[in-house]
């Protein structure tokens, strides 16, 4: 018994080594890229030429974000800010609703419009762009920020609505029994029970969904035409027209970026990792 609780021991062990090893591997190939960015951003316009791209500046060239900030930067970036916000609002509060009947309702047409949701989210987004574009200049809302907001959360949804159903067929439904019990009716079991409980899925969607909005160029780059109105993925391309020889300066604006993001999933990353394994154990 003492034999095979040793084996058993120095096996685990051998187990745990190997994961460390491989999760410090996956961790510099993660991180090399970023390191890269961030480093040759404080670089004159030829250091990397002359120093090399992995030595460390010398020095620490910050004209590069006076430049890139200087030049509208935080403009693109509040532009951006509103659309994803905006989207996310909407998104949030549609796919909520339509979650909830799916998820704890009986009716009859409810597997279909469950599976026409799940076939939706099969529809490539932009094989409906220039179809939308009609649309949008048919409207009047084209070269406008209101433009975004119709593509980006019709197709945020079916995604959202499926992972949603999902997150809510897991809360109980003796809570919900347990508040008609107290006088609860439908509307108020759905926001003071389900709604709470279903705050990791709707983080989960909301920085899944929101990177893809953030980071969204095609749309933005048909239907925004003047400076005024564009998002941060197309300052990314004005930038990189500007400076093309000035690699240090498109690392800037990367950077500048990249870091909402990140700092994002920083803060949420708990809410994150608790959404998308919600649904993995029943009971």
């Amino acid at each position: 018994m003492t034999v095979d609780y040793r084996t058993s021991k120095i096996k685990s062990r051998i187990a745990w080594t190997i994961a460390f090893i491989f999760a410090l591997l996956q961790l510099a190939i993660t991180l090399t890229p970023f390191f890269f960015m961030i480093m040759n951003s404080f670089r004159k316009q030829f250091d990397m030429l002359q120093q090399g791209v992995f030595h460390l500046p010398d020095p620490w060239y910050i004209k590069n974000y006076i430049e890139v900030i200087t030049h509208g930067f935080f403009g693109y970036f509040l532009r951006s800010v509103i659309v994803v916000a905006v989207c996310l609002v909407i998104m949030l509060v549609v796919s909520s609703f339509a979650a909830y009947p799916l998820a704890r309702m009986k009716f009859r047409l409810n597997p279909f419009i469950y599976a026409t949701i799940v076939a939706m989210m099969s529809v490539p987004m932009h094989v409906t762009l220039i179809p939308i574009f009609k649309l949008t200049t048919a409207v009047g809302l084209y070269d406008s920020l209101k433009s975004l907001i119709g593509p980006y959360v019709a197709f945020a949804l079916p995604m959202s609505i499926f992972i949603l159903t999902a997150f809510m067929k897991t809360i109980p439904k003796e809570i919900e029994e347990s508040a008609e019990i107290d006088g609860c009716n439908r509307y108020q079991n759905f926001f003071m029970m389900i709604l709470p409980l279903s705050k990791p899925g709707l983080s989960t969607l909301a920085i899944y969904n929101g990177v893809a909005m953030w980071n969204e160029f095609a749309f933005a780059n048909t239907f925004l035409l003047t400076p005024e109105n564009k998002t941060l993925p197309l300052a990314l391309g004005q930038f990189k027209g500007e400076h093309s020889l000035n690699i240090p300066i498109n690392m800037a604006v990367l950077t500048l970026s990249v870091l909402p993001m990140i700092v994002l999933f920083i803060f949420f990353q708990d809410k994150l990792v608790k959404g998308v394994t919600a649904g993995a154990v029943k009971g």
